[in-house]
């Protein structure tokens, strides 16, 4: 047997239930108090069950943040702010990688709500609503992030992800770009389905038809990337730009460009969605469209902490939550250009 809580509070001189409020850091105990049974507690080796401690209080001091990947280098900014925040508040952060599988996605959200976390923040698929409606019905506080479903009961946060697109393609409309390739994510997600839109909208805007062999759209994935660059260089000799809407896409647009000998602006114009900062090094550095990762992952915290401080089970199970959006900006830089028949 290891050392318990009545064995400090022995040594310590004072009742258990005063050891047990010492050491959670109770108001009500003399800091001299504290002292005496913090140094017993040290002196004895003595690790609090929090297991236990979780079944008396039913809080866990746990945060799930569910992810569908570790490319998208916005996922990394958002999990250094979920810690830095969780943290901050007592909390610890789990992160769990779906590999974009609905399936998998489900059963992880099943998992953390067996495992009692007090909330949970979901980069997901958009297949689940029931999974996290069934968290928010018992008690488990959950925000959507970049990502929502339809039928949802928990906020959701998301990016200005149209109006990102339709700056992306207006500024290469305007630079006189009339065959732009677009990469984008698949149909059916936020992101993928807004910044297609996006694209449209310029395009209409602009007096120009949609063409379809300048477009590809497609899985959150490198490979895809690189496969859909090779295919819109083979299919659309005369593309000028390309607007490369997949952030996880880019990771093979880059290297593809590379590989085919094309000169970035002068054979074609590039512009990427989400920043990172080796884009800022790149040659040419790219420009892009700055998603808002950080603001993000703070709002997502935001909403999250306000369902944490109305208690467990006290959060309201209504369909359809409401929905925030963070604003995008286009940052300029070298890699797009006038094309030179222009």
């Amino acid at each position: 047997m290891g050392v318990t809580l009545k064995d400090v509070a022995a040594a310590a001189g004072v009742s258990r239930s005063t050891a047990s409020r010492a050491l959670s850091g109770s108001a009500l105990i003399a800091a001299e108090t504290r002292a005496l049974v913090e140094d017993a507690a040290r002196r004895l080796g003595y690790r609090p069950n929090r297991a236990a401690s979780s079944l008396r209080s039913r809080q866990s001091h746990l945060i799930g943040l569910v992810v569908g990947n570790l490319v998208n280098a916005s996922f990394h900014t958002i999990a250094e702010v979920v810690q830095r925040r969780a943290a901050a508040e007592d909390y610890q952060m789990m992160l769990s990688i779906t590999d974009a599988d609905p399936r998998r996605e489900e059963g992880i959200l099943r998992t953390l709500g067996e495992h009692g976390v007090d909330g949970v923040i979901l980069i997901g698929t958009g297949s689940n609503a029931a999974a996290s409606n069934a968290l928010l019905a018992g008690g488990t506080a959950v925000v959507n992030l970049i990502r929502g479903a339809a039928e949802s009961a928990a906020p959701t946060v998301l990016a200005s992800d149209r109006d990102g697109a339709s700056d992306a393609t207006r500024h290469l409309l305007e630079l006189g770009h009339r065959r732009i390739g677009y990469i984008g994510g698949p149909p059916g997600t936020n992101s993928g389905d807004e910044r297609f839109a996006g694209y449209e909208q310029a395009l209409r805007d602009h007096g120009l038809p949609l063409d379809e062999r300048l477009i590809e759209r497609g899985p959150f994935e490198p490979s895809f990337g690189s496969d859909a660059t090779g295919r819109l260089l083979a299919r659309v000799p005369g593309m000028t730009a390309l607007f490369a809407a997949n952030h996880e896409a880019v990771f093979g647009v880059l290297p593809a460009l590379v590989a085919a000998g094309v000169r970035v602006p002068d054979d074609l114009s590039l512009v990427c969605y989400e920043d990172i900062s080796w884009l800022r090094w790149w040659r040419p550095p790219v420009t892009v469209v700055d998603n808002g990762a950080r603001e993000l992952g703070e709002l997502a915290m935001d909403l999250l902490l306000q369902q944490l401080e109305r208690g467990r089970g006290s959060v309201p199970h209504a369909r359809n939550g409401r929905t925030y959006r963070v604003g995008a900006q286009l940052v300029q830089r070298e890699s797009s250009a006038r094309p030179r028949d222009v």
